[in-house]
């Protein structure tokens, strides 16, 4: 116990040391670190840094009429603070509410103690500040139905190998930046430590990102032959991603695929090589959740790190292991707990024992514009959306 308090003292002492950092969240939801006294996005493999409870974030709080105010406050600012100081610079009075909005329509209260904020919204969710009896009025911006086009143009013209490189490059430095504390405040309740989870809230997000992005794509080329070749392109990122052994990004593809928008495209499927159709079949074999994911943690457990796991099963083992048993019992630490909890945080540590390194394509501008266009995706996150685009270009057979 005394080495826990020890491991988050120094945790403790290493946030309140380091230089505050700047971010800025972008036009697609993306948290960007900006460079000193810079308002560009500044990202490099070698210097990207955590985000820090002291760190200041750059975003936007909008109103009922989408008009918006820009804010700059620490990451460990509460939505209490980010509340009033935007009550202030719109000139607001009226008994006011912090909402995320989501693309889909959906409004979520924050509560006045919740922190970290900008870095925990959806894909393409915006903050607004409302009165507590006008939250019916709030509508999504324009900017949050995500694109009308798709990239597959371009996608085309790039390799499968370039992208699953740096996508796999970009995804090891987001998990790279969690701390193992993150997941506990997770598990056990962010409410109840009011410490941030930026880190984590970023590289679930992440997850989330490169899901919607191949469903996305899929649903709106709208030319049959387009679609056929996005399907094997995406089945052989997914591949790669494996050999790289960023089975985050491998499951957030696979899964991307497995949405029904995408496996209801008939008319594609039955366009794809069988040998590709063979390939995608072993992988949804390896995603199979039957058995607590069995075959999953069968694979991982005879792979030699660095990896990038996928992390949502992770975050499922703890929040099964905490409700399942108590903390305490008889007024004592349930140690047994504490102990499943521990073997869970090992194997996230035993991931990342080692530092990725990965044999880089030839240095080119291409490799330049694939890596900023894996940083940038834009999505669509509204499953009906997306679903209404799927029977656009498929209708349903008689």
């Amino acid at each position: 116990m005394s080495r826990i308090m020890d491991m988050q003292e120094k945790y403790i002492r290493e946030n309140e040391a380091a230089a505050p950092q700047k971010w800025k969240v972008s036009p697609y939801g993306q948290i960007r670190h900006l460079s000193a006294g810079s308002t560009t996005s500044e990202e490099t493999e070698e210097g990207h840094r955590p985000i820090k409870p002291n760190d200041e974030i750059v975003f936007r709080v909008y109103c009922a009429d989408h008009t918006y105010t820009t804010l700059k406050t620490p990451i460990n600012a509460t939505a209490e603070y980010i509340k009033r100081n935007a009550a202030e610079k719109l000139s607001l009075k009226d008994d006011l509410i912090l909402v995320e909005v989501k693309s889909s329509g959906e409004r979520i209260s924050f509560k006045d103690s919740e922190v970290s904020v900008p870095t925990g919204l959806s894909i393409n969710g915006r903050i607004f500040i409302s009165p507590a009896d006008h939250l019916d009025a709030l509508t999504p911006l324009a900017e949050q139905e995500g694109p009308t086009e798709g990239t597959g143009a371009l996608l085309e013209t790039l390799s499968s190998h370039d992208i699953a490189y740096h996508m796999s490059l970009y995804d090891w430095y987001l998990f790279s930046c969690i701390h193992e504390y993150e997941l506990i405040y997770q598990v056990f309740g962010r409410h109840q430590f009011r410490k941030i989870m930026s880190n984590l809230d970023v590289f679930q997000r992440r997850f989330n990102e490169v899901q919607f992005w191949v469903v996305t794509e899929m649903c709106l080329a709208t030319s049959l032959s387009r679609r056929v070749q996005l399907l094997r392109k995406f089945i052989k990122i997914a591949a790669h991603c494996r050999e790289y052994q960023n089975l985050n990004a491998f499951f957030a593809i696979v899964m991307g695929l497995s949405n029904v928008a995408v496996s209801r495209l008939s008319q594609t499927w039955e366009r794809l090589p069988g040998k590709l159709k063979r390939t995608f079949a072993e992988f949804e074999t390896l995603i199979d959740p039957s058995r607590n994911h069995r075959r999953y943690r069968l694979a991982v457990s005879k792979i030699t790190p660095p990896l990038v796991p996928f992390m949502p099963l992770l975050l499922k083992d703890m929040t099964f292991c905490h409700e399942g048993n108590k903390t305490y019992i008889d007024g004592l630490v349930n140690f047994e707990k504490m102990h499943m909890i521990g073997q869970t945080l090992r194997s996230l540590r035993h991931s990342r024992n080692q530092r990725m390194t990965l044999e880089p394509p030839p240095p080119s501008k291409v490799q330049q514009d694939v890596r900023e266009y894996i940083r940038t995706l834009k999505v669509i996150d509204n499953q009906r959306r997306l679903t209404q685009l799927s029977h656009a270009l498929e209708p349903r057979r008689p």
